[in-house]
């Protein structure tokens, strides 16, 4: 069985019992990041072993890992933070496993748009969630131009030192309409702004924006 397991997005406390006790009963656990899976495995005392699986190996990680998977070995996929297979390299071992007749089950938990969409006070009842949009300034324009046309809450990630940028060009395809940014989430510094694009942008200081965030319209 290949298990994809949610871990905390920030408090550590976040995490299942069954997540808990299916860690310490697989017998390998395939993470994002082992130093940084470490820290939840050393506060549970789960002492089973682990491998990375990332980007950059996932292809020849993961004939390993199904190997193991077809000789009848349990594995646990974990990302490094949140559930395994959104925006991370899960997909490719999760559709490697359904390929070869594996079987696949999820163990529930956090995951931080779903926390930022339901504490938004934005409709739940339709949303997109658009990943990260593109880096490029003209791309990331024509996504929001082709986001703007449908009539759903819209999701997205963006990493801190783009966030103003991104921002901007919300303004210029939405206006200075009301949004919401959250970071930090479930951490001692949480923050969830919910302001006008402008004054989003005042606030926040060039270079300076710190952790991941998720932004909603």
């Amino acid at each position: 069985m290949l298990y994809l397991v949610s871990t905390p997005i920030g408090n550590l406390k976040d995490i299942t019992l069954r997540a808990i006790e299916v860690l310490k009963r697989v017998h390998l656990i395939a993470c994002e990041d082992t130093r940084h899976t470490k820290i939840i495995l050393d506060k549970y005392d789960i002492q089973t072993p682990t491998t990375s699986y990332y980007q950059h190996n996932k292809i020849g990680k993961a004939r390993y890992l199904i190997g193991l998977l077809k000789e009848g070995k349990d594995i646990a996929l974990v990302s490094d933070s949140g559930t395994p297979g959104i925006l991370d390299p899960g997909y490719h071992l999760i559709n490697q496993a359904l390929l070869n007749d594996i079987a696949v089950t999820s163990i529930p938990g956090a995951t931080a748009l779903i926390a930022a969409l339901v504490v938004s006070g934005r409709p739940t009842h339709k949303f997109v969630f658009a990943g990260f949009l593109p880096a490029k300034n003209r791309a990331r324009k024509n996504r929001l131009a082709s986001l703007k046309k449908l009539k759903y809450t819209i999701v997205f990630y963006e990493s801190p030192h783009r966030i103003i940028s991104t921002l901007e060009d919300v303004k210029d395809v939405f206006g200075d309409i009301k949004v919401v940014c959250a970071r930090e989430l479930t951490k001692r510094f949480e923050e969830i702004k919910r302001e006008k694009i402008s004054t989003l942008i005042s606030e926040l200081s060039p270079g300076k924006a710190r952790g991941e965030f998720v932004v909603i319209i």
